[in-house]
């Protein structure tokens, strides 16, 4: 191939979702583990921005009143019975059972009464949850994508949106990884094939285009 990869993917995957009329806002798993140094999760500056960016856009969702929802895995014990085969592989779900200061919301991420709480057990935010549902009922047509991490659980979530059928966006600086390659990678593949990625930038301007509406 004489051409890079970029000219490849957009012959193939050029095309754009664009944003639906309802959207609503995902936090996904920022935990404090992914923050502690100590924990086999810690994601070190990458996380660290993705935090402040998803911040700044709960802030704007929820001045343009739209629906905002955090995730956050959580085992009940160390059997990790409810986590089946994810458990089993990934060990640093450890920091995730509860009660644990690693699996507390990260500081600054303080849940609000009008935010909804979904409790997974898996990567994704969709599967095992009544995550789809609820946005189906709320009348949500585009979910968009924050958290942690880019390469798992934000990945995970992306596919799953897309396939319950949601326009799916998911926020660049938003989103954060241990590695920008793996980082950099997956909002790749992501944007070639399940989602747009936009920048922090470009959802703040949209947001700010939306009518007021209430929860």
């Amino acid at each position: 191939m004489n051409d890079d990869l970029s000219d490849n993917y957009a012959r193939a995957y050029g095309g754009t979702a664009g944003f639906g009329a309802r959207p609503a806002l995902v936090l996904v798993d920022f935990a404090e583990g992914y923050f502690d140094p100590d924990c086999p999760l810690y994601g070190d500056e990458g996380c660290r921005t993705a935090l402040a960016s998803a911040l700044r856009i709960r802030e704007a969702a929820h001045a343009a009143g739209l629906p905002v929802i955090l995730t956050e895995v959580s085992y009940p014990d160390d059997s990790g019975v409810t986590g089946g085969r994810f458990w089993q592989k990934a060990k640093p779900l450890q920091a995730f059972v509860k009660g644990r200061s690693t699996a507390a919301f990260a500081a600054g991420l303080v849940p609000r009464d009008d935010e909804v709480i979904v409790t997974k057990h898996y990567p994704s935010a969709f599967f095992g949850t009544s995550l789809a549902p609820m946005l189906t009922a709320m009348g949500v047509d585009n979910v968009i994508l924050t958290g942690l991490t880019t390469s798992g659980c934000i990945r995970a979530s992306c596919v799953d949106a897309m396939s319950h059928g949601f326009i799916t966006t998911v926020v660049s600086d938003a989103c954060g990884d241990r590695h920008p390659g793996p980082h950099e990678a997956n909002l790749f593949d992501m944007n070639a094939k399940y989602a747009d990625v936009v920048s922090e930038e470009t959802i703040l301007a949209h947001i700010s285009t939306l009518p007021k509406r209430g929860n």
